[in-house]
């Protein structure tokens, strides 16, 4: 029987893709699981949002879901040109609700400079969706002279990370939990693509680009270890986190590894270009907290941690229900 858990993005949402779905739906465009598909010069993505509460600190479920398609589009080098996105609402959602949604909706297209072009709506009995349910899917652009990919991913590359880890996923559980804490806990919920442009100069050191959401930033380093063939050595002192969120995770025990982002990537690059890319990342407003955070080593493929106490760990995949619907 499916759980909880098969959502929220660890070992069990793994085995879920690849023994339902992937030994199934055989392409190699899906086989790859980069965060879109590439189609020739086109990238292609598509994505579910069941978050609740659907309004939360920083953010709601509108500008979550057209930001989290622009995302995945930028993660493989795209220019979004076009989202389409699919409403499915519950009986007795006011319409007030409704609005407000698709107004931030649209606030988000309009800075991510991207139009939703296509759209359905359909309406369930009451109790059947939990308010509003939203799919959104995206077409890029790809620029053939800078596509990201995993299998680049070399011995020596740096790891860089371009902000604060766990604020989305804290700012829903705290909102979820009504739990107060000082110094406001707010979802880091934008979109990433004028980030990603900039780092078209750097496009022979750019080895691959990740969004840590579901899984957080342990499951997307433990993805690209996989598909690299090689061991991630991540700085736990280096990794940013803010002292809100950091005080939320230690409140509900979660390490802020496994917490989900949605305005934050993941660069592996060259070490030639590593300076560089950092501060170019540092001079846009999404990446001013950008910071170096490990390393890419020979070895069997796995994610090692040395921690602030100074011993090393190995960064494994959860293994069951985390975070349910945050995403």
């Amino acid at each position: 029987m499916i759980t909880l858990g098969h959502g929220a993005g660890g070992m069990l949402t793994r085995r879920l893709i690849e023994t339902r779905f992937l030994s199934r739906l055989k392409s190699p465009a899906l086989s790859s699981l980069l965060d879109s598909a590439v189609l020739g010069d086109l990238a292609l993505t598509t994505d579910a949002y069941v978050v609740s509460p659907m309004i939360f600190p920083g953010g709601d479920l509108g500008r979550l879901a057209l930001c989290g398609t622009v995302n995945d589009l930028a993660m493989v080098g795209a220019t979004p040109v076009g989202i389409a996105a699919a409403f499915i609402l519950e009986e007795g959602l006011s319409e007030e609700t409704l609005d407000g949604v698709v107004q931030s909706m649209a606030e988000a297209a309009e800075e991510a400079r991207v139009e939703v072009v296509a759209g359905d709506t359909k309406v369930v009995p009451r109790g059947a969706c939990d308010g509003m349910f939203i799919t959104t899917s995206g077409v890029g652009r790809l620029h053939e002279s800078f596509s990201p990919r995993p299998s680049a991913i070399t011995p020596g590359d740096a790891i860089l990370v371009s902000g604060t880890i766990a604020d989305h996923g804290m700012a829903v559980m705290s909102a979820r939990e009504g739990l107060s804490i000082s110094g406001a806990v707010m979802s880091d919920v934008a979109p990433l693509n004028h980030l990603v442009s900039r780092l078209r100069g750097f496009s022979s050191g750019i080895r691959a680009l990740r969004d840590p959401t579901r899984g957080g930033l342990a499951a997307t380093a433990n993805e690209l270890a996989e598909a690299a063939e090689l061991t991630l050595v991540l700085q736990e002192p280096a990794i940013p986190v803010r002292p809100s969120t950091r005080t939320a995770c230690e409140l509900f025990g979660i390490d802020p590894l496994h917490v989900a982002n949605e305005g934050k990537l993941v660069a592996v690059v060259s070490d030639e270009v590593k300076n560089d890319v950092i501060q170019t990342l540092r001079d846009h407003p999404l990446g001013r907290h950008a910071a170096l955070i490990g390393e890419v080593a020979p070895g069997k493929p796995r994610v090692e941690l040395d921690t602030a106490l100074g011993t090393r760990r190995v960064v494994r995949l959860p293994q069951g229900e985390i975070l349910p619907r945050i995403c």
